[in-house]
């Protein structure tokens, strides 16, 4: 391999962790879709919808932050989920600027159908536990460090 070949070894693809990122990203999202499927959500819809379990009153601003989603993104995401009935949107009293959303009667009802997917995804994905807790450790590690800069 030449001196000039080597100088261009970081731009193959083999060579890059973005990509095996992206790829796993895709594929994972790929995994949920027939499971999603029957509830009715997008993945979009059910990562809203689990920050909603959790939280079950939650303000736009916060929402967009936990997700890492624009508020472009988020708003017909949102309205698609008030119009199923799992979720409320009201005006902020605060700032109008700002909704607050709340959990529904069937929004809390949608969570004991969701909570067979978590262990059929981590299932797929072959991985031990300890394998599992590294990645998402360094998943997070690494998005922490980018979002700082």
């Amino acid at each position: 391999m030449s001196n000039n070949e080597k100088e261009f070894d970081l731009l193959k693809l083999s060579n890059q962790v973005c990509f095996p990122l992206y790829a796993c990203s895709k594929e994972l999202t790929r995994q949920y879709s027939p499971y999603l499927k029957e509830l009715d959500l997008t993945y979009t819809q059910y990562i809203v919808m689990m920050v909603m379990w959790e939280h079950e009153t939650v303000s736009s601003r916060d929402l967009a932050t936990s997700l890492h989603l624009d508020y472009g993104t988020l708003t017909p995401v949102l309205k698609r989920l008030e119009q199923a009935g799992y979720i409320t949107r009201q005006r902020s009293a605060e700032d109008e600027r700002l909704l607050t959303l709340e959990i529904t009667k069937a929004g809390r009802e949608l969570k004991n159908k969701a909570k067979s997917i978590p262990p059929c995804i981590a299932g797929c994905m072959g991985l031990t536990e300890d394998e599992f807790r590294t990645l998402y450790t360094l998943t997070y590690k690494a998005l922490g460090n980018m979002e700082g800069k």
